[in-house]
């Protein structure tokens, strides 16, 4: 009989599942330009640190939030005039060269008959800012898509993906000051949380230790 040995199988790409609003893209500081306008006040009246929904800024209701992103996306190319998170592009293209799959899911499709416009921004805002990405899904329930890592800044959206046993890094801003860890101020951090889980997904038991005659 001959003696058993291992195959030696290559570990797979990981998938990193990024969000975009409040993760790549400041929408929070280019949102709060446009509310100025549309509800006709200066800039300075409205508060930087806001929680999900925006009512520092009064809008109180889901009809109101709607318009607001409605004329923001339609009049004002909201996703395609968005600054940059810092380190958002350094950060990704460090992992995309290291290996891991950047797939890029988010919900902005949420408010029907503009769909075209919200993606058509998107994708322009993607190339110009040279961010790396494989996969863009357009998507509520971010856990359909599968990724092996998460990052997202929305509460409710790490709520459910940590409930449902997904690794997720919540990049923190002040709508999710309450979200425990793992959590990172800056893209610098996320990157090192990435790197650690990494490490810690291949020790654990996997094909690479099959045995095979």
């Amino acid at each position: 009989m001959k003696p058993k040995k291992k195959l030696n199988l290559p570990n797979p790409n990981l998938v990193i599942g990024v969000d975009l609003d409040g993760v790549c893209a400041d929408f929070y500081g280019r949102m709060r330009e446009i509310a100025a306008e549309w509800f006709e006040t200066s800039l300075d009246k409205l508060p930087t640190k806001v929680t999900y929904g925006l009512s520092e800024w009064g809008v109180d209701t889901k009809e109101q939030y709607e318009s607001l992103h409605r004329f923001a996306v339609t009049q004002r190319d909201l996703f395609r005039t968005l600054k940059m998170i810092p380190g958002a592009r350094k950060y990704l293209r460090k992992l995309s060269d290291e290996g891991f799959r950047i797939r890029i899911i988010t919900h902005r499709l949420f408010i029907q008959f503009f769909h075209a416009a919200a993606v058509q921004q998107t994708i322009e805002w993607l190339d110009n800012n040279g961010i790396p990405y494989w996969d863009l899904c357009f998507m509520k329930d971010k856990d359909q898509v599968g990724a092996d890592i998460y990052i997202e800044d929305s509460p409710d959206n790490i709520a459910k993906l940590r409930k449902d046993g997904h690794f997720t890094i919540c990049l923190g801003n002040s709508t999710n000051i309450e979200v425990g860890q793992p959590k990172a101020k800056s893209w610098n951090g996320i990157y090192q949380i990435v790197k650690r889980r990494k490490k810690l997904i291949f020790l654990k038991p996997s094909i690479t230790g099959v045995e095979q005659n």
